[in-house]
């Protein structure tokens, strides 16, 4: 009596029979796929996103520097607002590590665009005594005109910050443009990029420190005092800093590093991006129902193909490996479409930010294997089913 032995399905068999199943039903592998595509999608868009606003974040701290730190007066024990001594910036300047220091003195003035405006419509715009040095010191660019000199910052002449030029109206620097600062009128020499380490610039006009004091009746005591220190030693003076400016009142001094803000800011991104991809892992979950749901309704509808292949010597793990193979394979398709779409939005969203497009190796890896996973699993009950029925039960069912 001869034996007969089952034929092996070859990989390239398997593959060619799953796709063979799933090219049966396109319009229902589609629907299926593209729910497994969203997921994927989602969650590989909110890793490229967060990737590429971190290495954004990462240019602009290399082109603006970590070691600026700022020093501001605090409050007194009562509550009181407190100020800088005016020796401040000498005595912090003897730090041994300070490599540079710069100073700018909130005023008591106001500025306006015209002598027109009601006195209470002043933009909330602060009227700023600035150091030469200070652009230099806290890596600020101007986009129209120039910064003070030796020569402009002794005369009513100002420099705008970004938002503060915009609220005034003001388009560019020129002689011709002027506005009214403390009851006479400056001519705007220069108007400033915005200052991502310095924000508070950005709602200022800038005056020299000599026409401040003589014609704005300015006190010299500094609001603000942006050092510069070498990169190792940037924590060691940093906890320095408030004894050194203040030495009889420590504690009423502030001292900030305003590169920690930028990473904060980025920490806060990365827990709503957390979130974010917990939505992407739901709406992948959903897209796994979706596929377990398209391969249980195929195998009902293909109990006469599975009776016919049954009765024609297929074995039970034969036509389990069939159904899991085209289990896997739309699960696969799913996958390698979510990693595109999420690739693409990415691409243009980095584009329209101006920021440079990140995609991490690991996150497309990652999807594609987790898109098998859910397919493996959707697909195991289905093929397992499949696999159990008799030919003779499933050449039987109308």
């Amino acid at each position: 009596m001869t034996v007969l032995t089952p034929a092996r399905m070859r990989p390239r068999d398997v593959a060619r029979v799953g796709g063979a199943g799933l090219r049966a039903r396109p319009l229902r592998v589609f629907l299926s796929a593209l729910g497994i595509a969203i997921g994927i999608a989602a969650m590989l868009g909110v890793v490229g996103i967060s990737a590429s606003s971190q290495e954004d974040l990462n240019r602009q701290l290399s082109a603006l520097g970590t070691n600026l730190l700022k020093v501001s007066p605090g409050q007194s024990l009562f509550g009181e607002d407190s100020h800088l001594p005016a020796e401040a910036e000498a005595m912090i300047d003897q730090i041994g590590p300070v490599t540079s220091v710069t100073a700018a003195g909130v005023t008591s003035a106001k500025v306006y665009r015209n002598d027109h405006i009601p006195a209470a419509e002043s933009g909330s715009i602060s009227v700023t005594a600035a150091r030469l040095d200070l652009l230099k010191d806290v890596s600020a660019q101007v986009v129209s005109g120039s910064w003070l000199n030796e020569a402009t910052h002794r005369y009513p002449a100002v420099v705008l910050g970004a938002r503060a030029a915009d609220r005034l109206g003001v388009v560019r620097a020129g002689p011709d443009q002027r506005v009214w600062l403390g009851g006479q009128w400056f001519t705007v020499v220069g108007v400033l990029a915005s200052a991502p380490l310095a924000p508070e610039l950005d709602t200022a006009a800038l005056i020299g420190w000599p026409v401040a004091t003589e014609r704005l009746g300015f006190d010299g005591y500094p609001t603000t005092i942006y050092t510069r220190a070498e990169e190792k030693s940037v924590t060691a003076v940093r906890d320095v800093l408030a004894a050194t400016a203040n030495p009889e009142k420590p504690n009423e001094v502030k001292v900030s590093r305003p590169s920690d803000v930028l990473a904060a800011k980025q920490a806060t991104d990365a827990t709503l991006n957390a979130l974010l991809v917990g939505l992407g892992g739901v709406a992948l979950l959903v897209g796994g129902v979706g596929v377990a749901n398209t391969m249980v309704i195929s195998v009902l509808e293909r109990r006469a193909e599975i009776g016919l292949r049954r009765s024609l010597g297929a074995t039970r793990g034969q036509v389990r490996l069939q159904f899991l193979a085209e289990s896997l394979l739309l699960s696969a398709i799913g996958g390698v479409g979510g990693v595109a779409l999420g690739i693409g939005v990415t691409s243009a969203y980095a584009g329209l930010q101006g920021w440079p497009a990140i995609v991490p190796v690991w996150a497309m890896l990652g999807g594609v294997f987790a898109t098998l996973v859910i397919g493996g699993v959707a697909g195991f009950y289905p093929a397992v089913r499949a696999a159990r029925m008799s030919p003779t039960e499933a050449l039987a069912t109308p």
